[in-house]
């Protein structure tokens, strides 16, 4: 298993995996950009017609996303973050986000296994990053951490596929867990038990098949 990361930290959730016979393979959500979206559409209209460039509303919360979430990681790994990139109103705004998850782990005792964890599937060729896998309460739990201002199909999808990795490399989440945190107070957090695993992942398969299929198309 590799995974080289690129050169900054605003993209390293953007990474490249490859198997161990050196073959490049495509991660979790770059296949499941097959997907349609239609709730993209009206959002960015309605930015439109507020007067707001659309493209730099999105760097700006990705960039505001990207640090809470590695903020977090960062946490749970016990080192400090490098926040050198980043604007000040960008820190502020990660550091209110993050104050969210603190809140839930009050009530949450979590032990890190794994933190940030990239990994391949030698069976069925793809590559994706474990956000945390750790014990909760007592109980062996893939946490995965979404920076959003909501939950969609595709992240549930997205976590199936992380479960089958951490299964093809020999650990057995008894839960899957999604933490929504929001980047801003209007957006707000949010704690989901991912349900139905395996159609989840029957999806992803599927999914998985469609993109390699017009991959071939294409070439």
């Amino acid at each position: 298993m590799i995974a080289v990361e690129q050169a900054t930290k605003r993209t390293k959730a953007h990474r490249t995996y490859t198997l161990e016979d050196g073959t490049i393979v495509p991660g979790v959500t770059t296949i499941l950009g097959i997907l349609s979206k239609p709730a993209l559409v009206p959002w960015a209209n309605k930015l439109g017609l507020a007067g707001i460039d659309s493209s730099k509303y999105v760097d700006e919360k990705a960039a505001i996303g990207t640090l809470a979430h590695e903020m977090i990681a960062d946490y749970l790994r016990g080192v400090e973050t490098d926040t050198s990139e980043y604007s000040k109103v960008q820190i502020d705004q990660a550091e209110n986000a993050t104050l969210a998850f603190f809140e839930w782990e009050k009530n949450h005792h979590i032990e890190p296994v794994l933190v940030e964890e990239p990994m391949v599937s030698e069976a069925f060729r793809f590559g994706g990053t474990i956000d945390c896998l750790g014990t909760v309460n007592g109980e062996l739990c893939l946490v995965d951490f979404k920076t959003s201002s909501g939950i969609f199909p595709e992240m549930m999808t997205q976590v199936a596929a992380y479960r089958q990795l951490l299964l093809e490399h020999g650990h057995s989440p008894i839960r899957a867990i999604m933490l929504r945190i929001g980047r801003t107070a209007d957006e707000g957090f949010e704690e989901r038990l991912i349900n139905h695993l395996d159609k989840r992942w029957e999806l992803f398969w599927h999914c998985l098949a469609i993109y390699n299929l017009q991959k071939e198309v294409k070439q």
